[in-house]
């Protein structure tokens, strides 16, 4: 197979950069705009169990921001009243060097500054993954009683569920929590907004991927907190190949472990390696290029349109 020599962006750090940089996450780095605005950067790094690994995708970073400026548009007009994070993909001012604005363009996009709430909303439709090992061993999901029989990759038979976890730094363990125990990470007052919100999120792109081909097993979110309004907005990427499970609808079968269109597939390839939650992985060509491949199916099949033609669209 030949080798891929497309461009990989893995660290963001450029000369006569305008802005300061505050954050730097397993994919994004974040970059303060002003007291209000942050420039939110999708490298192309890519993390697996909570490692990133040492070499990167191609396009990964585009593919991610356009998909989640995407879903930023169609979710609030399927969630009522969701208000969200996203302001721009234009990058801010005219003060970028043309040399780093070239490399940015369309893997950024300006988002407002808020409180963050410090959990990862999961919401699971389908029992898979680590769901499923807790549940074979204790008939329980984050602790939460489910009924027996249920199988692999199988619908849960009352709805999705919410199953949070804390939000972990760069090299750390996310941690599985009971829905009772984010009241204590983010106080009752915004606990049930959050759980609903991400029900409600959930469901709407559950059923919109659907119609499109897609299957959305689970998907985790992020929220923050506008202090002015005391409203709970959506952050972060959203419905992305690195925050949510797609299965291939066409092919869906409930009983075993399902293909994806996600990084399931790099997942796997760690496992059976013996290579899981080790540091300084570099991934082979084949993998690097089966995710790229997976990654853009996925954004076709979601957005209708192929990644290429959407960047095309912003030049």
């Amino acid at each position: 197979m030949a080798k891929n020599t497309t461009p990989v962006l893995t660290s963001t750090s450029f000369k006569d950069f305008p802005y300061k940089k505050i954050a730097e996450g397993k994919v994004r780095d974040l970059y303060e705009v002003d007291n209000n605005t942050l420039l939110f950067v999708a490298s192309d790094r890519i993390s697996a169990y909570d490692v990133i690994m040492g070499n990167g995708v191609p396009h990964k970073g585009a593919i991610l921001t356009l998909l989640s400026a995407h879903w930023f548009k169609v979710l609030p007009t399927l969630v009522p009243n969701l208000r969200t994070h996203f302001l721009t993909l234009d990058l801010p001012g005219t003060s970028i060097p043309s040399s780093a604005a070239s490399i940015l363009a369309n893997r950024s996009m300006q988002v407002r500054r808020l409180k963050i709430f410090p959990v990862e909303a999961i919401v699971r439709g389908y029992i898979t993954g680590s769901a499923w090992k807790e549940y074979k061993l204790t008939q329980t999901v984050h602790n939460i009683p489910q009924p027996a029989g249920l199988i692999e990759a199988s619908p849960f038979p009352s709805g999705p569920i919410y199953t949070p976890s804390t939000k972990a730094e760069a090299g750390q363990n996310d941690q599985n929590i009971h829905p009772s125990e984010a009241v204590t990470l983010v106080g009752e007052k915004y606990a049930k907004r959050i759980e609903d919100l991400a029900i409600a999120i959930y469901t709407a792109a559950r059923d919109y991927a659907y119609e499109r081909g897609i299957v959305i097993a689970d998907s985790k979110f992020e929220f923050g907190l506008d202090e002015e309004t005391d409203e709970v907005v959506l952050v972060d990427e959203v419905m992305t190949p690195d925050s949510s499970r797609f299965w291939p609808k066409d092919r869906y079968e409930a009983g075993s472990e399902q293909e994806s269109y996600d990084k399931q597939f790099l997942r796997d390839w760690l496992t059976s390696n013996g290579l899981k939650g080790k540091e300084g992985v570099n991934m082979p060509e084949d993998i690097v290029r089966g995710t790229e491949e997976k990654y853009q199916d996925a954004f076709r099949l979601l957005t209708g349109k192929t990644w290429e033609s959407v960047l095309a669209e912003n030049l």
